[in-house]
């Protein structure tokens, strides 16, 4: 037995060795000029970096890649399918929107930075140990999880303390952070922990739209993380601090290399949902799912061999949140990344057919039925959203999730975003938590589960500085599930209000013909209820003196342009715009000038709603000259 043991250990080391030795030189080939290249580097510091962990420091998936490279399953009819209708744990199939963003976000970055030949197959390892390629591909066409991927809350007990950042916008949690999507960004690090404080979180469908749960957007946020600080990817110092800046673990780092080195052997795409699922999750630190686990489960004769069959998730089933290695038949990497050895199975004992009995135990609770509509829910206003500029409104939207027999499903999960009717949602418009406190960085989207009666209610509506129509648009984590609009509007302030029109002076206006009244002989005040009302916007117009039509006279009195220059700046000018009252409700006309023309005229005052203060102005005939 333990003859057969070591020589089981030695081959397990050893195919650590070849796969070591295979990485080395693969990163090697990746540039020319390779040979040269760790030399130049000698000088590189490979420290990890000393910053929080892209993931949180959050369980991974530690099921290891099979010895030998499987090839694509023959006689299916597409590539990637067994036969047998299952999959093993451990395969070189990738679902094909996932391969196909892994591909994407190579080609991006080949683009924009050259120098850091980021090779999709680092993606394929991350994203494998991350999630199983977001749960073997469950995503929808446009590259989203059909239910979002978190990982366990952040909140210290065997991963990093992250109290809530997002106010719960991606991972629903208002205290603790979770990491988010496919390949596990905590909130903070997705919006807040880039380049100028601006967030890793990229568009790579171009949708317009940064989604962490969007396989698209996640993985070309991953290269661009794994390519910063100037990196070489195909330089060996390099590489191990990208992978370690994702999660600070030895172990960590020699499980994703071992399956990139698988990845760059050959690869295969299967069809979304059909993805091979990994099956145990720990790693939280170098010493999970570690020798220390592997000899206690050795014991129990629980470990599977490499790249052979265990138990697996469902792909719209979420990973089993974790960091707890105890589990019977979890494994793991080891500080030195070796092989998972397996312990020797007893062969089964025929046992003779049992006598039926009748089975005592009750049976299972039934599982809810699965969500096949969302409905939205009005209030006593309806379901439009109206609130005017630097409000917020008085109604959310909300929808109940029901299924197919029009019962309530609780515990779904729906995401609420909004969208600009003409392409723009107006500015300043976001979600803000309870108490209206703002979300760090504007929360455009968020995603909610629906209570014991199915009922999902976004968080209250802010309406920015900026007036305009929008769309709240919900949306069911489950393939069909038609979406729910909202419509919605922010209105401008009203003007400001004045019921009274009055001058401050009752002195008379009078000024010889050819001269100007002094410089503030016209004062007013406006006022409303009794009330100084302050903002009132006010127009003034020199008209006809004719009392039942008004209209703007074409001779007497007359302003300037203050804004013309040159020869026009003493144009005259008989209407004035956008006067306002002061914040005591005050307004001092600009100085009036007068022609050749004597006579009484008269000045309009008028505001938007329609109050109007007329005022009497003389001028006497010039004095005859000496």
């Amino acid at each position: 037995m333990a003859a057969t043991f070591r020589r089981r250990l030695q081959r397990g080391a050893a195919s650590t060795a070849v796969a070591a030795a295979a990485l080395a030189a693969l990163t090697a080939s990746q540039a020319p000029g390779a040979a040269d290249h760790p030399a130049a580097r000698a000088d590189r510091s490979p420290a990890p970096p000393a910053d929080t962990p892209i993931d949180g420091g959050s369980s991974y998936f530690t099921d290891r890649p099979p010895l030998k490279t499987p090839a694509p399953p023959k006689g299916s009819g597409h590539s990637g399918d067994t036969g047998s209708g299952t999959h093993a744990p451990s395969q070189a199939g990738i679902p094909a929107t996932v391969l196909a963003a892994y591909k994407k976000a190579e080609a991006d970055l080949r683009a924009s930075d050259p120098r850091c030949r980021l090779p999709w197959q680092l993606l394929a390892a991350i994203g494998e140990v991350e999630s199983g390629h977001a749960r073997g591909g469950a995503v929808d066409a446009q590259g989203t999880t059909l239910r979002p991927i978190l990982g366990p809350q952040l909140n210290g007990r065997g991963f990093a303390l992250i109290t809530d950042t997002d106010g719960g916008r991606y991972d629903g949690d208002t205290t603790h952070d979770h990491a988010v999507g496919s390949m596990q960004f905590i909130p903070s690090t997705w919006s807040q922990g880039g380049p100028h404080g601006t967030g890793w979180g990229a568009d790579g469908n171009g949708d317009g739209v940064k989604d962490p749960n969007n396989v698209f957007d996640a993985t070309l946020a991953a290269g661009r993380y794994l390519c910063a600080d100037g990196r070489d990817l195909s330089d060996r110092t390099d590489l191990d601090r990208a992978v370690l800046g994702y999660n600070d673990s030895s172990a960590y780092l020699n499980l994703v290399l071992s399956w990139y080195t698988f990845y760059r052997n050959g690869t295969f795409e299967v069809p979304d949902g059909k993805g091979p699922l990994p099956v145990h999750r720990g790693g939280t630190s170098d010493s999970v799912g570690g020798p220390g686990n592997q000899r206690r489960d050795e014991a129990k004769g629980a470990l599977p061999a490499p790249g052979g069959k265990g138990g697996q998730h469902k792909p719209d089933e979420p990973a089993t949140p974790g960091g707890s290695s105890g589990t019977p038949g979890s494994t793991g990497p080891g500080h030195d990344g070796g092989t998972t050895v397996p312990a020797p199975s007893p062969k089964p004992k025929p046992t003779p057919d049992p006598k039926p009995t009748p089975d005592p135990k009750p049976k299972p609770p039934t599982k809810p039925a699965p969500l096949t509509a969302l409905e939205a829910v009005a209030d006593k206003d309806g379901t439009r959203l109206t609130a005017t500029v630097g409000t917020d409104f008085a109604t959310a939207p909300r929808v109940r999730a029901k299924d197919a027999d029009g019962k309530p499903v609780a515990g779904a999960t729906v995401r609420f975003t909004l969208t600009g009717s003409t392409g723009t949602v107006p500015h300043g418009l976001t979600f803000v938590r309870a108490g209206g406190t703002p979300i760090p960085g504007g929360a455009t989207t968020v995603t909610v589960t629906t209570d014991k009666d199915g009922l999902a209610t976004a968080p209250t509506l802010h309406a920015g500085d900026t007036a305009g129509p929008f769309t709240v648009r919900a949306t069911a984590a489950v393939r069909d599930v038609r979406p729910v609009d909202f419509a919605g509007t922010v209105t401008a302030k009203p003007a400001p209000k004045a019921d009274a029109l009055a001058r401050t002076s009752d002195k008379a206006l009078t000024t010889a013909a050819g001269g100007a009244y002094a410089d503030d002989a016209v004062q007013i005040k406006a006022t409303y209820q009794g009330k100084a009302a302050a903002g009132v916007p006010i127009t003034a117009t020199l008209v006809t003196d004719d009392p039942k039509k008004p209209v703007e006279n074409d001779r007497g009195p007359y302003f300037k342009d203050p804004k013309a220059t040159g020869a026009d700046k003493d144009k005259p000018v008989r209407t004035l715009t956008g006067l306002t009252t002061d914040a005591n409700g005050l307004l001092t006309l600009p100085k009036l000038y007068t022609d050749s023309r004597p006579g009484t005229f008269r000045l309009r005052l008028t505001t938007a709603d329609g109050t109007v203060l007329t005022v009497t102005l003389t001028v006497t005939a010039p004095p005859a000259a000496s």
